[in-house]
Order: structure tokens, then C-alpha cells, then sequence
């Protein structure tokens, strides 16, 4: 018998291969024994596969490739424009992330070659999981995206507090990823196919209405919630972004979200959308349950990294409106705000790097009291931060929202969208308050270590921050600015993602 080989379109794919190329690279570029070659060109070796990416994906935009595995079988990957703004989404984040881990402690602990390997490995599970059209390639890529991560979180291998989130995140996410599997086996034992479009068939006919598959889809809703930290299955996230080194947070932050947020409109808005009267309702609750319990969980929070956890938990609230009302709209509102959601949360934890290595207290908000007279460099960037995740005009997340608000009242959630302006009002409290600890307190003196030991996430053998933070927080903070004031340049590329999965 005659076996042909796969039909792949490898300019389509190039985005994965970079990434995964990469990997390898940077992997047998850190066993060197060269020290500058392990803390300087490795870093940029992983800057250079994250920017290879983000190139491809340009590349192909408009192509609308599919990746299929054997010849004449269903696509397994497409590579259109939704998983594309998901590509550069990740690598956006991912160079960043390098940028912040440039003198951090993990890297030196976990070895460099490793850490940048394993973060470029969970950036490609990211863009597989999003551009999944089967259910088998779904999972493979929330797995791909999830091991990495685990290691990643335990990288400060002295300190207690990241092993303890290592272990939380590995359990709670290993839990999560079981349920997933359950919802995708019982959808593929009600409609009879894994490929999405084969599910869509099913749910249109006699599967539609049947027990098996709507418990496949709350399941499956489920095992996502965790990894979008939407309630009540963010337990994990609070420990987990304090826990964890700060880089590796700052990257799970937004990354991670945009990978499965994109993974859902896939799913829902693809394979089930015949079922959603049935798996829409069910959404908007948990949209509504997250962004109460994300506001008012920040509301008496001290920690910076633990205040953004909860804030994280309500943002996906927000976020969740637009995945509910299955529409071309609703998918164009979700992927705007991810991406302000990345320049905000990239411009808060980059100033929380640099007062960690500042200061003698970490991320917790005494760090920041004072620096818009010493650090006004640090300060706007984390007060636009601030004010764009409050959903202030003439920013990029007042935009953001608005967008999503728009979004549920055409799709017939108007309380979904009064929802999220009580949540934003809420936000305020907590929001305005690390702004005014910035302007309008003093700056807390540093003191002796014998006196004041530094708290946990601070890394003492790091040097003082260097042009690479900045770098960070100033450009997020005037992306935010700038997509607030002129929204229409990623409000077009938003709008072909939305197109891109056939909705109304």
C-alpha cells in the first residue's frame, strides 16, 4: 500500500516553526559554557525567534492557510487572521518577557538555555491552541502551552513561595486540563467527529438539544475557565501571579488568556454555534459571577502582583461578554481587547520588575508610594496602566470596553453590558488607589536588611534595572495612549478576526 505524505502548507505553519525552531536553538545555544553567551546572546537569540514570528505572521496575513496532517483529511490548524492576532499577541508578550528576565534571578537559576526554551515551547502551544480546528490538536496545544508554564512558575528554586506556585498552578492546571478532556470526549462521543466543522454538523442535528453534549460543553467551558481565570475557577491565579518570578507572571498574564480566549471563539463560535441558546446563558452568569468577585477580591489587596491576579479575574469577565453573543462583533470586540489588555498589563508589570530590584518591598504597593518625583519615568507608564484598565477615556481599555459593551447590547445582553460598567466603577476604587500612592505620597525610605528583610518575589542578587524596563513600560504605556486616541490602525485588524470565522 502506497502511503502519501501529509499535505502542509509550511509557509502557513512558519510561525509555529519559528517559534519551536527557536526553542531548539536557544536550548543548545545556553549548554555553552561562555557566560556572555548565556546571558546575552541567548536572551537575544529568544528575542530573535519571537521577532521571526511576529514577521511570519505579517506575512501571512490575508492568506488564510490551512495545516492539514494527512492528505485529504479535515484542516487541523488555521492559520487566519484570529489565530494570527493571537501569533502577535504571544510575541508581542514573549519579547517583553525576555526583555524583563534579562537580569533576572530565574534564568540564572533554572539555567538560560532552559528558561527561554521552555517559554518559547508554551508560546507556540499558544498559537497551535488557538488555531485549532480539531479537537485532538486543541488539546495537544493546551498541554503544549501548560507544561512549559509549570516549570516556569517554580524557576526561583530557593525561594518558597515560587515552588509553592509551581505546584499550585501544576495541580490546579492539571485538573482543569481533565476536565477539558472529558467535555472534548464527551462532545466527540455526541456529534461523532473531532474536526469542528464535523461538530458543528452534529450540534445542528439530532446531537443538538442531547444531554451528552451540552455536559461536554459545560466541561469543556470549565477546563478553559481555568486557564482564563474565569470564577469560580480562578483559585489558583491570586497565589499563582504572586508566587511566580515576575517575568514568567507578567507572560502568563496576558498570553495565556489570549490563547484561550481565542481557543473559545473557536470552539463556541465555530463547532458549537448551532448550541449557543443553550451554552450562551450559561456564559453570561459566569461573565457576571468573575467580574464581581475579580473587582471586589482586588479591593483589599497590598500586593501589585496580587491586586493585578484579581483585576486579571475580572478583566476575563469583561472579555467573556464578547465571546457570548457570537458574532462577527462580539469575536472583533474580544480580540481589541486582548491586545490593550497585553500593552496595560505589560506596562504595570514591567514597573513592578524594576521597583522590585529598587526597593527592599517587592511588589507590595509601598514600592511605588512616591516615584512620580523620583521615577517619573516608572510612574506614568503605571498610572496609564492604571487608568486604561479602569476604563478611562483617552485610553486604549476605555476603547476596549466600550467595544465590548457594544458587543453585548447588539447581541441582546444589555445587562451584560450595565455589568461592566458597575464592574469599572468598582475597579476605581482600587485602581485610583496605586495612583495615588505614586503622586501623592511620600516615597517609603529604604532601610537595612537586619531591619526590613526584603518580601517575597524580590530577587537580591539582581542589579539595578537597566534601559530594558523602561524600554517595557514606556512603549506599552504610550501603545495604550496612542490605540486610545486613535483606535483605528488595531480596531482594522480586530475587525478582519472577527470576519475571519464566517459570523454575522
Amino acid at each position: 500500500m502506497k502511503h502519501e505524505a501529509p499535505n502542509i502548507d509550511w509557509a502557513g505553519l512558519s510561525p509555529v516553526i519559528a517559534l519551536l525552531g527557536g526553542a531548539i536553538v536557544v536550548l543548545l545555544a545556553g549548554l555553552l559554557r561562555s557566560r556572555l553567551v548565556r546571558e546575552r546572546a541567548v536572551p537575544f537569540l529568544a528575542i530573535v525567534a519571537f521577532g521571526a514570528s511576529l514577521g511570519l505572521g505579517i506575512w501571512q496575513w490575508g492568506e488564510d492557510a490551512q495545516v492539514f496532517i494527512a492528505k485529504g483529511s479535515q484542516a487541523t490548524l488555521a492559520f487566519d487572521e484570529l489565530t494570527l492576532m493571537v501569533t502577535f499577541i504571544v510575541a508581542v508578550a514573549g519579547i517583553a518577557t525576555v526583555l524583563l528576565s534579562w537580569r533576572a534571578l530565574a534564568p540564572r537559576e533554572a539555567a538560560h538555555g532552559e528558561f527561554y526554551a521552555l517559554l518559547l515551547t508554551s508560546a507556540a502551544g499558544m498559537v497551535a491552541m488557538a488555531g485549532a480546528q480539531n479537537l485532538v490538536t486543541l488539546f495537544l496545544g493546551l498541554e503544549l502551552l501548560s507544561v512549559p508554564l509549570y516549570v516556569l512558575c517554580a524557576t526561583e528554586m530557593r525561594r518558597e513561595r515560587s515552588l509553592e506556585s509551581g505546584l499550585k498552578y501544576l495541580i490546579i492546571g492539571s485538573t482543569g486540563s481533565a476536565v477539558f478532556l472529558y467535555g472534548l470526549a464527551l462532545i466527540y462521543g455526541a456529534t461523532g467527529g473531532t474536526d469542528l466543522r464535523e461538530i458543528a454538523t452534529g450540534a445542528a442535528g439530532e446531537a443538538g438539544g442531547d444531554v451528552l453534549l451540552l455536559t461536554g460543553i459545560g466541561l469543556t467551558i470549565v477546563g478553559l475557565g481555568f486557564k482564563a481565570s474565569v470564577a469560580p475557577f480562578h483559585q489558583w491565579t491570586p497565589d499563582g501571579y504572586e508566587g511566580a518570578p515576575t517575568p514568567v507572571t507578567a507572560f502568563m498574564a496576558v498570553a495565556t488568556k489570549a490563547a484561550a480566549f481565542g481557543a473559545m471563539l473557536r470552539l463556541l463560535d465555530v463547532g458549537l454555534i448551532d448550541a449557543q441558546p443553550d451554552w450562551a446563558p450559561l456564559l453570561a452568569i459566569l461573565a457576571t459571577i468573575t467580574i464581581v468577585v475579580g473587582n471586589v477580591g482586588a479591593l483589599g489587596q497590598s500586593s501589585l502582583k496580587r491586586l493585578l491576579a484579581w483585576s486579571s479575574v475580572a478583566q476575563a469577565g469583561y472579555l467573556l461578554a464578547g465571546v457570548v453573543v457570537a458574532s462577527s462583533l462580539g469575536v472583533s470586540a474580544t480580540v481589541f481587547y486582548l491586545a490593550v489588555y497585553t500593552m496595560m498589563n505589560l506596562a504595570a508589570f514591567a514597573v513592578i520588575v524594576a521597583r522590585e530590584r529598587e526597593t527592599p518591598w517587592g511588589d507590595d504597593i509601598a514600592s511605588v508610594a512616591g516615584i512620580g518625583v523620583s521615577r517619573p519615568a516608572l510612574a506614568w507608564p503605571l498610572t496609564i496602566s492604571m487608568l486604561s484598565l479602569a476604563g478611562l477615556p483617552a485610553t486604549a481599555g476605555f476603547i476596549g470596553k466600550f467595544y465590548l459593551i457594544d458587543a453585548a447590547v447588539d447581541g441582546g445582553y444589555t445587562w451584560l453590558g450595565i455589568v461592566i460598567v458597575i464592574g469599572s466603577m468598582i475597579s476605581l476604587a482600587y485602581y485610583l488607589r496605586v495612583v495615588a500612592a505614586m503622586w501623592m505620597r511620600a516615597e517609603v525610605a529604604a532601610v537595612s536588611a537586619t531591619a526590613q528583610p526584603r518580601l517575597a518575589g524580590a530577587d537580591p542578587e539582581a542589579e539595578r534595572p537597566q534601559w530594558e524596563l523602561y524600554l517595557v513600560a514606556i512603549a506599552a504605556g504610550a501603545a495604550t495612549i496612542f490605540f486610545g486616541v486613535i483606535p483605528s490602525p488595531l480596531f482594522d485588524l480586530a475587525t478582519a478576526a472577527g470576519r475571519s470565522l464566517g459570523l454575522l
